[in-house]
């Protein structure tokens, strides 16, 4: 089955956000496909922490949840586990007993619904780059801001954007790239420092 935008349009995904997002068909798809294979790993995480009334990490894990359905136009899922998240800071463990089977069952049925797309041959962007490559352009990228190479630091920046960021991380590297195209070499600095430390830990 070659992947299809019009099937996952028809599961109610949003498409036009989801490519906001991810910037190219091939990108989207791939997170999709990332999406439905973490599935079973996030489930399993969930379920023991809610289980075990670790509600601190079961908020981590929510949260998680909540921007990669954001980030794939799931937006019904994510303000479902918005709720949860919500609900897990304020300490509300009525909503959080009252609302996780629910969750889990509209979680569930649209990861059967991805199957077609999750299963199939993984995409791999053309300009995805490993969390190594992500690393070693990391360290170059500040360096280059520290010495103000204004040609660098925009190359590299980019080439930074080919790694797979949860959407949180996305945004802030959305940030960054603004700050280096207007000269703010320090600020643009201070956020890559912030994304080094996601990088192994968003796919």
């Amino acid at each position: 089955m070659e992947y299809d935008l019009n099937y996952l349009n028809n599961l109610g995904l949003d498409i036009s956000k989801g490519l906001e997002y991810m910037r190219s068909e091939d990108k989207y798809i791939s997170a999709v496909q990332r999406y439905y294979k973490s599935y079973d790993n996030n489930l399993s995480k969930l379920t023991e922490f809610y289980n075990n009334k670790d509600y601190k990490n079961y908020c981590i894990v929510v949260h998680s949840l909540k921007s990669n359905s954001k980030m794939i136009g799931a937006n019904e899922l994510a303000k479902s586990f918005a709720e949860l998240e919500i609900a897990a800071n304020d300490g509300d463990y009525i909503t959080i007993n009252k609302n996780h089977s629910i969750v889990l069952e509209e979680w569930g049925k649209f990861i059967s619904k991805l199957k077609p797309i999750g299963e199939m041959k993984l995409i791999k962007p053309e300009d995805e780059i490993t969390s190594s490559e992500a690393k070693e352009i990391t360290r170059e990228l500040l360096i280059a801001l520290d010495d103000f190479d204004d040609e660098l630091s925009s190359e590299l920046i980019h080439k930074l954007s080919g790694y797979p960021f949860r959407l949180t991380q996305r945004e802030l590297l959305d940030k960054a790239i603004e700050y280096v195209e207007d000269f703010l070499y320090d600020d643009a600095a201070t956020i890559i420092k912030d994304i080094e430390k996601t990088i192994d830990k968003c796919v």
